[in-house]
């Protein structure tokens, strides 16, 4: 679920960057997060439960902001900053999704990434001024730095699998939005879906997106939440991760999306140095 809702807004940040090339950031994140699903989850350290937090609630603040540029793009800041702090309510009030929800809420996803693509390919796209260029690494890096968080599944059996299907979704999605936006125009677009549809000719589906990116934002910001909580604060540090939760939803209101979703890429990144360290350090002692 994470997935496709920070797609609404991870597309357009990497593509601003990378051009064309954002596919190949893209596969290089879907490659990273294959290989490492397979590493131990994190620990129980001080480190290990800060970054651990700090990627998840990084998530949760891109999401917030894919529902308010979607939802409410008259104020989406402040509906970005809403979304938040219902999340905190939803959780102190002991909501929980019930699992049979939470696989029908896939099924609808993963059914309007297929729909989707299949109209983009259905439909001749619009003849793109310019070419691919050369490629620009550092721009490919950023564009996987910024995926990357979004693709690497939470530890587990069926990891690997979990991750190869995360990737495969996410080449095609962002190859069927090239192929009708070009990358100017992705990279540009605060909310590239709502352009991709009328690229396709499907502009009548502009009411249904809005549903979409309910389904897509809501449990998933809400199920990251709560799993972050769960597993990375321990009870006596309960107030914290409210107030941790406090301050992501003045980050939805006022911090820049490339800036989250940048800092959620490091963080990622030191998440999985942290979990190889805990490999070796079990291997060692094995």
């Amino acid at each position: 679920m994470r997935l496709a809702g920070s797609l609404l807004v991870t597309l357009a940040a990497a593509a601003a960057g990378a051009g064309y090339w954002v596919l190949a950031g893209v596969v290089l994140a879907a490659l990273a997060a294959i290989g490492t699903a397979r590493l131990p989850a994190l620990g129980d350290g001080v480190a290990d439960r800060c970054v651990g937090g700090f990627v998840r609630l990084a998530q949760v603040v891109v999401l917030a902001q894919a529902f308010g540029a979607y939802v409410v793009p008259a104020d989406s800041a402040f509906a970005a900053a809403v979304f938040a702090v219902c999340v905190i309510a939803a959780d102190f009030f002991g909501l929980r999704l019930p699992d049979l929800l939470v696989k029908w809420v896939l099924g609808v996803l993963l059914l309007a990434a297929a729909v989707l693509v299949a109209m983009c390919l259905a439909v001749a796209p619009v003849t793109n001024a310019g070419g691919i260029g050369k490629p620009d690494v550092s721009a490919i890096v950023v564009a996987a730095l910024i995926m990357l968080p979004f693709l690497i599944p939470e530890p587990g059996e069926r990891s690997t699998l979990r991750a190869l299907g995360l990737g495969l979704v996410a080449v095609a999605i962002t190859g069927a939005a090239l192929l009708q936006l070009g990358p100017i125009r992705l990279g540009l677009s605060g909310t590239a879906f709502r352009d991709l549809l009328y690229a396709a000719d499907a502009g009548q589906l502009q009411p249904l997106l809005t549903v979409i990116v309910v389904v897509a934002t809501v449990p998933a910001g809400f199920t990251t939440f709560v799993g972050a909580r769960q597993r990375f604060a321990p009870p006596s540090y309960q107030t914290v991760v409210f107030g941790g939760e406090l301050l992501a939803g003045v980050a939805a209101m006022f911090v820049p999306v490339s800036a989250v979703l940048i800092a959620g890429g490091l963080g990622a990144v030191a998440e999985l140095v942290l979990r190889v360290r805990a490999r070796r350090y079990r291997g060692a002692h094995d």
